[in-house]
């Protein structure tokens, strides 16, 4: 038997997820259910631990509406954020509270046979030291990097299962004995923006994830758009640049070539490495020379600050291609790359507008995520609560799985 044991429930609990204190009538309007009808759900998600009243709503001139919150300890959810070099996981209660601060760990993804292995171990660790049973936990959400393809739960680029026959989604499942769900990381991110973000109220936006890469999440008609097959997004892979280096994916002319950290590390070390005036402290792996530079520039580094105005400028440029192609009122500027602020707008709206036409860009905004560095954890919640019926289906095979090995 679910604990949530229909729709609407699920409906139900969704809502208060996403929007905490809500009344009856708020969550009638929402759902396009009668009141007695909701008031039934609320009914059986408290008798069922989920739900309890908080109080009531200031009256608006007739009685004072119940107000409701979900129950923080009745479940948890696990988040993974996953990017080619580092990985952090978290667990947070029901309200979105954290139990403890994010645990982070330096997992290499390219050719590395033991990183499903290892992540394993990480997610175990963190839910051990956490002291929570594996019966109160909601699910997994994992974004990761790589071609992902969510309805198979198989990544072809990266964390390779060694039996053929079982994906990377039941493969995690089964090692973890908890249901898993798992998704591209820029679309993580995206979700993010779209439910807790500002793309919250939007219908079309754009949200680049500025990594290692720089991943792409759409969102049209407020819904995550994933294409034919799920790839939607590859936006590193715009044939746009004017070198001729080789990119990761056997390409030439990639965005990727020119415009992420890691080739802004790079020119950093072969260009800037050694300069008494440089404010770039070079101690440390990718992600922290990475941070570096964007403190850097943030305090006013010239050097730093001329790296991120080029990379910027490119991505505006590729952006520009994708204006003219969806025509979005929103583009939301998140990932790593995000924390250079407001350094990144000026160079990105330059290149757009010098090559959008007018009319197509004016109603097209420009913002930096206000989640921070808490967009990737955020979005694998939202992960979970948006597959909960999924996620069910899983922990009931794997409980079969477990029972007869």
């Amino acid at each position: 038997m679910r604990d949530l044991n229909s729709f609407l429930e699920y409906q139900i609990f969704r809502e208060f997820y996403y929007n905490q204190n809500i009344s009856c009538a708020e969550l009638s309007e929402t759902l396009g259910k009668s009141i007695p009808v909701i008031s039934k759900g609320i009914e059986l998600l408290i008798k069922s631990g989920y739900l309890f009243e908080t109080g009531y709503a200031p009256s608006s001139g007739g009685r004072r509406p119940r107000i409701y919150s979900l129950n923080p300890d009745k479940k948890y959810i696990v988040t993974v954020a996953m990017d080619q070099i580092v990985t952090k996981v978290n667990i947070s209660n029901l309200q979105q509270k954290n139990l403890f601060p994010t645990e982070t760990r330096e997992i290499i993804l390219s050719g590395n046979d033991r990183s499903l292995q290892i992540l394993v171990e990480f997610i175990n660790d963190t839910i051990e030291r956490a002291g929570i049973n594996r019966e109160d936990i909601l699910g997994v959400g994992i974004g990761m990097p790589g071609f992902i393809n969510i309805k198979e739960g198989i990544n072809y680029t990266y964390l390779p299962v060694e039996d053929a026959k079982v994906n990377l989604r039941d493969r995690l499942g089964q090692l973890l004995h908890l249901p898993v769900v798992i998704d591209n990381d820029s679309s993580v991110i995206a979700l993010a923006e779209l439910r807790f973000g500002h793309a919250k109220n939007c219908e079309n936006v754009m949200v680049v994830n500025i990594g290692w890469g720089v991943g792409l999440g759409m969102i049209i008609d407020n819904q995550l758009f994933r294409g034919s097959a799920g790839y939607a997004g590859e936006f590193s892979h715009i044939p746009i640049s004017e070198s001729d280096k080789l990119c990761e994916c056997g390409k030439r002319g990639c965005l990727e070539t020119e415009a992420t950290l890691k080739v802004i590390v790079d020119k950093a070390i072969d260009k800037i490495k050694g300069r008494r005036s440089s404010g770039i402290n070079f101690e440390g792996n990718y992600e922290q020379v990475s941070k570096s530079i964007m403190t850097a520039a943030n305090q006013g580094d010239p050097d730093a600050i001329d790296l991120l105005t080029d990379m910027a400028y490119k991505i505006g440029k590729g952006l520009a291609i994708l204006v003219h192609i969806v025509n979005p009122e929103l583009i939301v500027l998140s990932g790593q790359g995000a924390n250079a602020g407001k350094i990144l707008m000026a160079p990105i709206e330059q290149a757009l507008h010098r090559f959008c036409i007018p009319r197509i860009l004016e109603s097209t905004q420009v913002k930096i995520s206000r989640l921070g560095g808490n967009a990737s954890l955020n979005g694998a919640a939202a992960l979970v609560v948006d597959n909960y019926f999924i996620l069910d289906k899983n922990r009931k095979r794997n409980l079969m799985i477990f029972n007869h090995p």
